[in-house]
């Protein structure tokens, strides 16, 4: 089991950037990927970023050139840089933490793009 909990949510007008923050404990070992997804009202819940243990990243197409994931191991800390925020990406942000053998979420840190 993996504890996470984000931070770094708020509100923005369009074009400005926020960065939010993920910091897992417990069962940090067998990690081998984390990610942040997101769900808006009245949509699913999509994958947005996902680094792997190797620090290969991959994006959605939507996010692409203006969001950045990252990691720092040594912190047990992901982040993820937003950049020309659009009001499309209003919505709560998920740290997401894949093991073998489960799949860990955090509460989710509200993100609000509006003018």
């Amino acid at each position: 089991q993996v504890h996470l909990v984000e931070a770094g949510g708020g509100w923005v007008q369009p074009g400005g950037s926020l960065r939010l923050s993920c910091a897992a404990s417990g069962n940090i070992f067998s990690i081998y990927a984390m990610g942040w997804y997101r769900q808006a009202p009245g949509k699913q819940r999509e994958l947005v970023a996902v680094i792997t243990s190797g620090g290969t990243t991959s994006y959605a197409d939507s996010v692409k050139g203006r969001f950045t994931i990252s990691r720092d191991n040594a912190k047990n800390m992901v982040y993820l840089q937003m950049n020309s925020l659009k009001p499309e990406d209003t919505a709560v942000y998920y740290c997401n933490a894949r093991r073998a053998v489960e799949n860990n979420w955090g509460q989710g840190t509200q993100v609000t793009v509006s003018s």
